[in-house]
């Protein structure tokens, strides 16, 4: 189960515990077992912050309090602090992570074949970047070219790896697919058809606003019989 510290302390001299922090990032590399953290300051009270600290469970997060490095800086950071730092322990019981869900939720929704459905999420000025297409598109042009996959083949999305920073989420997926209708000047085949490919979409206030596109279209002609095996 994650776990989650909370450090709540009092400093004015937090641009000396930005340098020691930075200094136990250095010192720990291979040996601590935190995963995230984020300093917050209070928005009334300009010496007051809340460090926290993710771990992958509360038995790494005891290993890491272990560590010599951290036991060390530990106490310089207490000698900066107007009092001792207090500390919450939490086990995460609820973690959703909105921007991957919409994401995910997207390539689930491409393969039901509901245009308004799909594109709800993205913005009015969304931008589009296919290798397959020279420029850029705008919302319109995508939804376009996603009715002209729709008319060539029957498909489905498989989301088989997702990572997020920041604003953006990298889905990796395996789309899988029945050749029924013209593509790119190849009648309509019938073949059962797959491609692996990975795409960035880039978000703005919880819309997708951006996405950039890499997969495997030379394997799909391939599959089509226009590329040599």
């Amino acid at each position: 189960m994650t776990f989650v510290q909370l450090i709540d302390c009092r400093t004015d001299r937090f641009d000396e515990m930005n340098r020691l922090m930075d200094s136990w990032v250095e010192q720990t590399k291979g040996k601590r077992t935190a995963t995230h953290a984020v300093v917050g300051k209070d928005r009334s009270d300009a010496s007051h912050f809340i460090e926290i600290v993710e771990f992958p469970s509360y038995e790494e997060a005891m290993r890491n309090s272990g560590l010599p490095e951290t036991d060390r800086i530990f106490r310089e950071m207490v000698a900066l602090c107007d009092a001792t730092p207090t500390f919450t322990d939490l086990d995460v019981v609820r973690d959703e992570q909105l921007n991957p869900a919409t994401a995910r939720e997207f390539f689930e929704q491409a393969g039901r074949g509901d245009p308004d459905r799909l594109f709800e999420p993205f913005t009015d000025d969304y931008v589009d970047h296919d290798p397959a297409n020279p420029d850029a598109l705008g919302l319109r042009g995508t939804r376009e070219e996603y009715a002209g996959w729709r008319r060539s083949f029957d498909f489905t999305f498989r989301v088989d790896d997702q990572i997020a920073q920041e604003d953006r989420v990298c889905t990796r997926w395996n789309w899988t697919a029945r050749h029924k209708g013209e593509f790119l000047g190849i009648a309509a085949t019938g073949q059962e058809v797959t491609m692996a490919g990975m795409t960035w979409h880039r978000f703005r206030d919880g819309k997708i606003c951006e996405g950039w596109w890499q997969y495997d279209r030379a394997g799909l002609m391939e599959q089509l019989g226009v590329l040599g095996k």
